[in-house]
Parts: structure tokens; C-alpha cells; sequence
């Protein structure tokens, strides 16, 4: 039985109405069961009414964050290496209607990336490419993985799903990590929003973190894009991923991430807004739910709003980002097609600064691979 049996049963189920029928003591008795929370519970806490009750949620979200993951905040950076891409997602600025220069490194450009990164004391990095498997095929990622591995002793992947087999051989290669958003949950606006490319099938996308886990990936980070579908619908949907992730694959650290979907050019602008406050509730909802649920928040977001959650859950930063392939070293930021525009600039130190001045550990390396 595959996540996607929990899709079906669920689809019935109309999130909105029941938000209609919670009540402040429903979100009272969610917020002091002693118990694991289980979804209705959930549901409770990703409700409107919950706002009110965002103070207690913060404090319990902070004890349970202290007591599982202490003052730690891991730091990581991403590499784009092409962005090439044979999907048709609509809202991407990378999708394969969008005029641009296309670019793929060669891994002596991937080096001098690899090199630049490594000199701001990053180890953990995040390798994304668009989903063009022709351009981008295993022999390039497997080599792409063994050069650097002289550098970073965490490797994660962001690229196109790929099948049990493949992702085994990438973790022999010395890849450890694997992230990959569903985009969205809905059914419907899943297809209409992936109108063609490998990436339309919704139900092998759905399988990715399963055949990762499988591969042997140690750690697993999933999400949505929020704005593509109704938010509150979406976290609950990840959640509940997330848990039955935990529960299939015991030995794998999972984790959670809130991309705001972002203006891109050639791409639809966002259908739904989700604000400050939402984002916050959902990390919160996310943290009570799955007391070890790692959460993950990216330069998206604005470096003032990051700074205050580092005492909302948050266990894990991107800081130094370029989102451009070979932003780096290799070519200018006039010359690289960004995939989104980053929000937070600040550089590894003065991120690293900012943790430590909010009472919290930046952490560069917290894995080796042995």
C-alpha cells in the first residue's frame, strides 16, 4: 500500500466544512492531548479558529523543539548545475516554453562552485537541476556526486523523480538525502498545472520519497508549493505524508519545507496567498503534530521573518543561495536565469551571525559519510 491509497480515501473529505464546525475547546483539546496528535487533531490546529491560539502553539512548538533538536539550526546551501527542462509546469520560470539561454555545467564548472561554497563553510549542499533527463543523464549526476563529495560530507538531491534503481546507485555514489515536492496534493490542479512532461503523472511523483526511502536515502524532505491549491488543504496533505513516511520508513529523517510560491517570468502568478501569519501557524501545526519532523526554510523568505522563526520550530536554513546556475563562480548574476529571486541575500556569516545572536548553534556539519 502506497501513500497514494491515502490520497483516494481522503478526497472525499471536505477540509472547508469541517473548519466551519471547530471550536476554540476543539483546538484547546487538541493543543493539551498528552497523546499523539492524530489528524482530525491536525486539522484542528491548521484551522481558521486556531489563530487565536497561536501564542500557546508557539510555546508548546518551542518546548518540543528544544527538547528534540536543542539550539541548533543546520545550515545548507543549494547548487544549481543546468537548467534544463522538458515539463510544462505553469508556473515555473524554468518550464520548456520559456525562452532563455539554457545552461548545464561541466564538472569543471561544477568544481568551481563546489570550491566557492565550500570556502563559506557550508557542507551541507543541495544539488537541483530541471527535469530534462536527456540533458542531464545518471553517468552526469552519478560524476556529479563524486566530485563533491571531495567537498561536502552531506549531499542532497532536488532533481527529477527517478526510479528505485537509479536513486541506489546516486546513494553508492555518496548522495545521502533526497528532497522532492509533490507541487500539490489536488488531484485536479495537479494535472492542470503539469499539462505535459514526465512530471503530469501524478502518482509516480507521489511515490518518490517511497523509492528514496527504499534506496537507502537517510534523510527525506518533502513539501508543497503553497499557492498552487487551498493552503490549509495542502499542510494538512503533507502532514500527513510526512507521518505516514515516518511510520513506513522508521529510520529515515524526515523532514518538512514552505516554499511561498513566487512571480516568475513566463509563469502564472500565485492562486492563493498565503501570509505570515498562515505560514507560522502551519510550521507550528506541522511541529506539534511530528515532535521530530524536521522543518526547513529557505531564503524565499524574508531574512527578517527568518530570523523570528528560529524560535517557532525551524531546524534547518538555506543561507548564501544562488539560484541561478552557476551563480557562484562561473557566470554573473546578470547572467544567470534565476528559478526564483532570493529574499534572504545575507551571506553564511552574517546567517550564521544572526543564529547566534538569537540564542541558537549554526551547524555546518552534523553527517559524514563513513
Amino acid at each position: 500500500m502506497s501513500f497514494f491509497n491515502t490520497i483516494l480515501e481522503l478526497e472525499s473529505f471536505d477540509v472547508s466544512s469541517y473548519f466551519q464546525t471547530v471550536t476554540a475547546a476543539d483546538v484547546e483539546r487538541s493543543l493539551r492531548r498528552e497523546e499523539q496528535l492524530d489528524q482530525r487533531d491536525l486539522l484542528n490546529l491548521l484551522s481558521p479558529v486556531a489563530q487565536n491560539s497561536l501564542e500557546e502553539m508557539a510555546q508548546r512548538a518551542r518546548r518540543l523543539t528544544l527538547q528534540h533538536f536543542g539550539r541548533i539550526i543546520g545550515l545548507y546551501a543549494p547548487i544549481y548545475i543546468s537548467d534544463y527542462c522538458a515539463n510544462s509546469c505553469t508556473y515555473c520560470g524554468f518550464h520548456a516554453s520559456v525562452k532563455f539561454k539554457r545552461t548545464k555545467l561541466t564538472l569543471a564548472e561544477i568544481e568551481q562552485e563546489a570550491a566557492a561554497i565550500a570556502a563559506t563553510g557550508i557542507r551541507h549542499i543541495l544539488v537541483l537541476t530541471g527535469e530534462a533527463p536527456g540533458k542531464t543523464p545518471m553517468s552526469y549526476l552519478t560524476d556529479t556526486v563524486l566530485l563533491l563529495k571531495q567537498y561536502f560530507s552531506s549531499i542532497a538531491l532536488e532533481i527529477f523523480p527517478l526510479d528505485e534503481a537509479d536513486y541506489l546507485t546516486l546513494c553508492q555514489a555518496g548522495a545521502d538525502s533526497l528532497t522532492v515536492y509533490q507541487e500539490t496534493y489536488d488531484r485536479e490542479t495537479y494535472k492542470e498545472v503539469h499539462p505535459s512532461g514526465k512530471k503530469a503523472d501524478y502518482a509516480y511523483r507521489l511515490a518518490t520519497p517511497e523509492r528514496g526511502a527504499k534506496a537507502g536515502f537517510r534523510a527525506i524532505n518533502i513539501g508543497p508549493l503553497f499557492g498552487l491549491a487551498e493552503p490549509r488543504r495542502e499542510a494538512w496533505l503533507a502532514a500527513l505524508h510526512a507521518r505516514w513516511l515516518e511510520q513506513e520508513f522508521p529510520d529515515v529523517e524526515l523532514s518538512l519545507s514552505l516554499p511561498r510560491m513566487r512571480k516568475a517570468e513566463g509563469a502564472i502568478p500565485p492562486r492563493y496567498l498565503v501570509e505570515d501569519r498562515d505560514f507560522v501557524q502551519f510550521m507550528l501545526a506541522w511541529r506539534l503534530f511530528m515532535p521530530r519532523l524536521g522543518i526547513t526554510v529557505s531564503t524565499r523568505e524574508s531574512a527578517a521573518f527568518r530570523d523570528r522563526l528560529i524560535q517557532l520550530g525551524a531546524t534547518r536554513f538555506s543561507s548564501g543561495s544562488k539560484t541561478g546556475v552557476g551563480e557562484y563562480a562561473v557566470r554573473s548574476h546578470d547572467e544567470a536565469a534565476v528559478q526564483f529571486k532570493v529574499t534572504d541575500d545575507r551571506s553564511v556569516d552574517e546567517v550564521a551571525a544572526m543564529i547566534r545572536r538569537s540564542g541558537y548553534q549554526p551547524v555546518f556539519k552534523d553527517w559524514e559519510i563513513v
